[in-house]
């Protein structure tokens, strides 16, 4: 019974015993587990349980191919201590090489943009130069039922007398047909000073600007080489040089809507007195159409004075007469364009156009090389609109009009003028 009781105890006390051992290593003991780890793949990472000490990227990103940038140089959190100078004047540095950065950018993005538009603007004028060149081709070819005079002719049929619009500057290869009417006077300007054929009496030397040569000058035939004057120059190797000039140098040539032109022809010739055109032209279609009582003024101011000058009306009669062409080939002012600058014969490089004098100007002066020796004069010019065409021509009879389209139709359709439709209907 001793050893009975004695067993016992023994088994109390060491019962006592491992209670108080698990009692002093129980922070040990808790986390304790009797199952294996388990693979990651098949336990989601719960991001709520993970200190929040740097931020969470939103994808991953491969430390290789992150750039640099001087931001990360900068504190994000507030300190409790002052930054020291030194820190200060780093994180100055490093915000103005951002702006720095940025503004160069923005400059390199503003820089492509334009030279972007500069090319579509290349690309779009381009195509409109290859649509007139076209044009004009397609009709001297046949490709539509329109026949003129002087259509199938070749060069050397032209007579030395109608070469007298091809202005040529020998210096920069280039010649120029001059349409009057249609921004002549400053293409002249242009030519005058290209070629350096006039002497500014200020200077001394001869004019470097345009705007500058008196326009009363540029129109004085002596002071223009034009192929007219070859066989006085050259002889019988007049039509060689021609040909040869033809073929290598830039030629160019601006037009104008027809009836328009003729309009602004008008008004410039007979809508003010001028004594060389009343003279010559408008006394005549005075004593023709006009029925004047007791005679026609012999000047033009005393025409005006009496309230005595050609109607448009008139001068449309006067156009439109057989016995005119008959007397005297047109004045170049109302001289067809076809007549004055042969595009059947001659292939041009650039066909500008009054309605867009601005901008084919700056690109024929590109295109020609010289758009950093001068620029396009950008005084006044003649403002007469197409607009005013229907209440020019409102007391014109309709088979007067119809008439005067046929006489002009080449013109039209060689460089694609619309037939004015308001024109010849009612």
């Amino acid at each position: 019974m001793g050893t009975w009781r004695g067993l016992r105890v023994a088994f109390i006390i060491g019962s006592l015993f491992m209670i108080l051992l698990i009692i002093v290593y129980w922070d040990d003991v808790r986390g304790f587990s009797l199952y294996p780890l388990q693979d990651p793949k098949h336990e989601p990472l719960d991001l709520a349980l993970i200190p929040q000490t740097t931020p969470v990227p939103s994808c991953s990103i491969s430390a290789s191919t992150v750039r640099p940038s001087p931001l990360l140089s900068l504190p994000t959190t507030r300190s409790s201590t002052p930054p020291h100078p030194s820190e200060q004047e780093e994180g100055r540095a490093a915000v103005k090489r951002i702006d720095e950065e940025m503004a160069v950018t923005k400059g390199e993005r503003k820089l492509e943009d334009e030279e972007e538009e500069e090319r579509e603007k290349k690309r779009v004028d381009n195509s409109h130069q290859e649509e007139r060149k076209q044009r004009l081709a397609d009709v001297c070819a046949g490709k539509g039922s329109l026949e003129f005079p002087g259509k199938t002719r070749a060069f050397d049929q032209i007579p030395n007398r109608e070469l007298d619009h091809l202005i040529v500057d020998d210096t920069h290869q280039i010649i120029y047909c001059y349409v009057p009417k249609v921004a002549c006077t400053n293409w002249k300007r242009v030519m005058v000073v290209l070629s350096q054929s006039l002497v500014s009496p200020s200077s001394g030397k001869p004019y470097t600007d345009p705007e500058a040569v008196p326009p009363d000058l540029v129109h004085n035939s002596s002071i223009h080489l034009t192929f007219a004057k070859f066989w006085r120059h050259y002889g019988s190797l007049s039509r060689h040089l021609m040909a040869l000039k033809l073929q290598h140098y830039t030629k160019f040539l601006f037009v104008r809507d027809p009836f328009v032109r003729l309009i602004s022809a008008f008004r410039n010739k007979f809508g003010k007195p001028n004594e060389d055109f009343y003279r010559q032209f408008g006394s005549v279609m005075l004593s023709r159409y006009g029925n004047v009582s007791g005679g026609v003024p012999k000047t033009a101011a005393e025409a005006f004075a009496a309230g005595i000058k050609p109607t448009f009306q008139q001068f449309i009669t006067y156009l439109l007469d057989p016995q005119t062409e008959r007397e005297t080939a047109f004045n170049e002012h109302w001289r067809q364009v076809y007549r004055l600058c042969h595009p059947c014969q001659i292939q041009y490089d650039f066909i500008g156009r009054l309605e867009t004098l601005e901008t084919d100007s700056e690109q024929l002066l590109r295109i020609l090389g010289v758009d950093h020796l001068i620029r396009f004069p950008t005084g006044a010019r003649n403002r007469t609109a197409a607009s005013w065409e229907r209440d020019w021509f409102a007391q014109i009879p309709m088979d007067m009009r119809r008439k005067l389209y046929k006489l002009y139709e080449p013109d039209f359709e060689l460089f694609g003028y619309p037939k004015p439709d308001s024109v010849l209907h009612r």
